[in-house]
């Protein structure tokens, strides 16, 4: 137990200082973090960590999949769903096929173990990149639709992985039956995420106590993902469709201080868990390449090369004719959503990096078919995965601010950024009128005087111009005035904490009054993109 607590110990140190390294490096955590983990894995003395795949794909998948569920936007998912679609679908099938075939024309691996590995590298993890890609400012539509993708292509290629593994283990495949188990299964998770998703808002809703409602919301991701898992699907669908069920249907029943709470406890725990899992990865270097006897280097490296080089071009090959066909052939669809230029395609196609959900499932092959013979090539499959997710995580993610300003994403995505901040001003002042409107109709009620109707008018006065009318107002004067507002709150805060080392006040009314100035600093923070003008 205790070496235990002490290699959680250094893995989170090591944690913390790559956080650092990566912030002054300007590079996605993931990568320096899996880069650490190969290193850290040959020191010597140090005890091999190897990953459980159960526990990656029924602990720590869910709560991942639900928040990035929970975080998407249902009007931009539902918009660009042929787009997200077309890739969380159309191109892991593609890729496992084309993976398959490379297996097995190139490598000389059966059919039937080409088609586990490519179901297995298919999927493009999204956390790595988007990581970056939101620091690089890339374009807002680019963002969703591979978060999109990201959120609905495990669950394709964990579907297809099954499919593999019992085609291998029993010999047997019968594409109709495959066909309609998967229609069954997509449907079935769909509405048992909705329901899951509804239960869970309602629940929320009549505990009104931020305790029990953030303990329902970890509860829900994983009572979406086992009972579907448990009964022969993925779980993944279920898990994404009750995390957009609560993201468009949660703001009006989930109260504030359950969402304070929620979003610093939501976000320490993902951060957690992506450095732990990304850390891990890199970290099975060692036992990958203690298990692997049976074939040589050259063939391994060959395994590896061709097996991400198949990934990459098949993904090329299917994102441009998968964007720009549908335009063609439906006028509708074009009038509708006109084609983007060629880089917004190329961009989509180069962010395919794989990660640790196809590290979990190669690791979960079994050791033995149903005869008892052992699983074939099953450790040349781990290795070659491994070295897969190696490659991509760090060439593609090093590579990716170079291929962004290479395509001129940049101008765009500022333009972008743009627009949304003159709609986030504009929402802003418009949510001033309407409390203004309010304060007029209150005003005619025998309770408010003068007095409260002052005060609040004089609250969303405040308010209003807090906040510059457009992108063309003062922003030197917002940006002092916020200044000079946290010079105040500070003022107040050492105030309190004299006032309490003089034992006038107790510890606990220093702590309700710190807690009112927390939010209010906050509340200044979260209004500090508004006062920047654009670049």
């Amino acid at each position: 137990m205790t070496a235990i607590i002490q290699t959680l110990l250094l893995l989170l140190a090591v944690l913390v200082v790559v956080a650092v390294l990566a912030r002054r490096l300007n590079v996605a955590p993931s990568i320096i973090l899996v880069i650490a983990g190969v290193a850290i894995a040959f020191v010597p003395g140090l005890p091999p960590i190897e990953l459980a795949p159960e526990f990656v794909l029924l602990v720590v998948l869910p709560p991942l999949i639900y928040l990035a569920g929970v975080a998407m936007s249902w009007r931009e998912f539902r918009f660009n769903l042929r787009s997200i679609s077309l890739l969380a679908f159309g191109c892991v099938v593609f890729t496992t096929v084309a993976v398959a075939a490379g297996a097995h024309y190139i490598l000389g691996l059966p059919w039937s173990v080409g088609f586990v590995l490519g179901a297995i590298v298919s999927p493009p993890d999204v956390v790595a990149p988007l990581a970056l890609a939101r620091r690089l400012g890339l374009p807002r539509r680019i963002l969703v639709v591979l978060e999109g993708e990201g959120l609905a292509n495990d669950a394709t290629a964990l579907i297809l992985y099954r499919f593999a593994v019992a085609a291998v283990s029993t010999g047997m495949f019968s594409l109709p039956e495959a066909a309609g188990t998967f229609g069954a299964i997509v449907v079935g998770e769909i509405f048992w995420g909705i329901a899951v998703g509804w239960i869970s808002l309602r629940l929320r809703h009549w505990a009104r106590d931020p305790r029990v409602e953030i303990t329902l919301s970890m509860m829900t991701p994983y009572l979406c993902y086992w009972v579907p898992e448990h009964v022969g699907g993925s779980g993944v669908l279920a898990t994404v469709a009750a995390g957009l069920y609560v993201s468009w249907n949660g703001p009006l029943l989930i109260s504030s201080a359950t969402r304070l709470q929620g979003v610093f406890f939501w976000d320490l725990l993902v951060y957690l868990i992506e450095g732990f899992i990304f850390l891990i990865t890199g970290m099975q270097a060692r036992a990958l390449l203690e298990r692997i006897q049976s074939h040589s280097p050259r063939e391994i490296v060959v395994g590896i090369l061709v097996t991400t080089a198949i990934c990459v071009v098949a993904r090329f090959v299917w994102v441009f004719p998968a964007i720009y066909l549908p335009r063609w052939l439906s006028s509708r669809v074009q009038a509708s959503d006109p084609a983007p230029i060629w880089q917004r395609p190329f961009m989509i196609a180069f962010v395919g990096v794989r990660g640790v959900v196809s590290l979990a499932a190669a690791l979960a092959l079994p050791f033995v078919l149903q005869n008892g013979q052992p699983f074939p090539y099953r450790d040349f499959v781990v290795v070659v995965v491994f070295g897969v997710i190696v490659m991509t995580l760090v060439g593609q993610g090093l590579m990716m601010p170079v291929v962004m300003r290479w395509l001129g994403l940049a101008a765009i995505g500022t333009a972008e950024s743009r627009v949304i901040r003159e709609q986030e001003l504009r929402a802003r002042h418009s949510a001033s009128e309407v409390a203004q409107a309010r304060l007029l109709e209150l005003e005619t009620r025998a309770d408010v005087n003068e007095d409260i109707s002052a005060l609040l008018a004089a609250r969303n006065e405040q308010r209003t111009r807090m906040v510059p009318r457009d992108l063309e107002g003062s922003f030197e004067t917002a940006r002092l005035s916020a200044k000079l507002r946290l010079d105040l709150i500070e003022a107040e805060r050492q105030h309190l904490h004299k006032l309490e080392r003089d034992g006038e006040i107790t510890d606990e009314s220093r702590r309700r009054i710190e807690r009112e100035l927390d939010l209010e600093e906050q509340s200044i923070a979260c209004k500090a993109e508004a006062y920047e003008p654009p670049l």
